[in-house]
């Protein structure tokens, strides 16, 4: 089906944070397949653990326990304020399963008029029908008939209207990203966060994080929500938990998943072998202080210069947010013209987003000398902007 605008690319092979085209050409690979490619391409210790699961077990089913995943689910709930996994395929289905685990816990509380999920402007959250409803992005739900009943949208930043919803009676969950992805990198501010938490818990209303893109090292920390000193009552994540492989996880306190019982969700594939082997090295990998040390590193050099390029560059660049290596450069220009100029100009390849930026997500890997070289590619495709839009 024609529902994908593809860069003109024919990816062969990756190598760290270079992707090879079929005619040789080497692009230096700020998108990361999304910011799920967050060790690089072909890691030696993911593709070992790929190898060696392959050549034990594929799928059975979760009729039977799989202890890879009781494994991984250790970890995550080790790592993390949960105490319950459901794993799953991607990051759509686990926000699929965190508005269901959000509506079960005050179904089996009595209260089943709780069923509002409040989200935010510019989200985005997966595009299952459930998830879109979630986002309400107009052009993500337009024409899949009338949208689901019990989702509300506030605008981001708007805390008063953000605190009428969440007083309603009729109020389940909150449900957002700490540094919104498709939304242009806008990060929650710390505090507001906090206040949030603290409106939730005043209201008995669970909030959801959705961390498929923030979350797994891309702020710096393990989670993004580390930085406000919160905690969630659920969590989604995704992309860089398989490091290229899909996977998918829902993370919950044991209080916040009470509704879900035996036989009222499941999936066919998720929490597979081969997911839950590859998803455990990854973890290990990216949990690493060294990793995480890395990140911190890199952001804090690349943000430097891109706001230098910003002062050299008012009519190029607007604006440089996000947080860590979840870095969105607000343009003059038209986003994807300039991602097309970075793309076949320079050889490098950023992501697209909301707001008319451009992100960059390179592996958690990156080195300085690598964010050195993006950093010299992005300035000279703002010069060639300049000059385009001067003709």
């Amino acid at each position: 089906m024609g529902v994908y605008n593809r860069a003109p690319v024919e990816v062969e092979r990756g190598e760290g944070a270079r992707l090879y085209a079929t005619d040789g050409t080497a692009y230096l690979d700020c998108v990361a397949g999304i910011a799920t490619n967050s060790l690089g391409h072909r890691h030696p210790r993911l593709v070992q653990a790929l190898k060696d699961q392959a050549d034990k077990l594929w799928h059975t089913s979760n009729i039977f326990r799989i202890p890879g995943q009781e494994a991984l689910a250790d970890r995550l709930t080790a790592e993390s304020f949960a105490d319950v996994v459901f794993f799953a395929n991607s990051g759509t289905e686990a926000v699929e399963a965190a508005i269901k685990t959000a509506r079960r816990y005050h179904y089996a509380n009595g209260n089943t008029d709780r069923i509002d999920i409040i989200g935010f402007d510019g989200s985005f959250h997966g595009r299952t029908y459930a998830a879109i409803n979630a986002a309400g992005n107009p052009s993500y739900v337009e024409g899949f008939g009338p949208r689901l009943p019990g989702y509300v949208q506030v605008t981001f930043g708007d805390m008063e209207a953000i605190k009428v919803a969440i007083d309603s009676p009729t109020a389940a969950a909150v449900i957002l990203e700490p540094v919104q992805g498709e939304g242009g990198a806008r990060a929650f501010p710390d505090a507001d966060l906090r206040q949030i938490r603290q409106w939730c818990d005043d209201a008995g209303v669970l909030l959801v994080l959705d961390e498929v893109q923030s979350g797994m090292g891309r702020t710096g920390k393990l989670w993004a929500h580390e930085w406000a000193g919160i905690t969630p009552d659920i969590m989604a994540v995704a992309k860089a938990l398989g490091g290229g492989f899909p996977i998918g996880a829902c993370l919950a306190t044991t209080e916040a998943a009470k509704g879900m019982v035996a036989g009222v969700h499941g999936t066919t594939f998720g929490g597979n072998p081969l997911a839950m082997a590859v998803g455990h090295a990854a973890l290990d990998e990216i949990a690493r202080p060294e990793t995480l040390a890395n990140v911190a590193e890199i952001s804090g050099y690349l943000t430097q210069q891109l706001h230098g390029l910003k002062e050299r560059f008012p009519d190029i660049i607007v604006d440089v947010r996000g947080r860590g290596l979840l870095i969105g450069v607000k343009l003059v220009p038209n986003n994807r013209e300039f991602m097309g100029w970075a793309r076949d100009g320079q050889h490098l390849l950023v992501a697209g987003g909301g707001d008319n930026c451009v992100r960059l997500l390179p592996p958690l890997t990156l080195t300085l000398d690598e964010a050195r070289e993006a950093v010299e590619k992005f300035e000279k495709t703002c010069e060639a902007a300049r000059e385009k839009m001067a003709a």
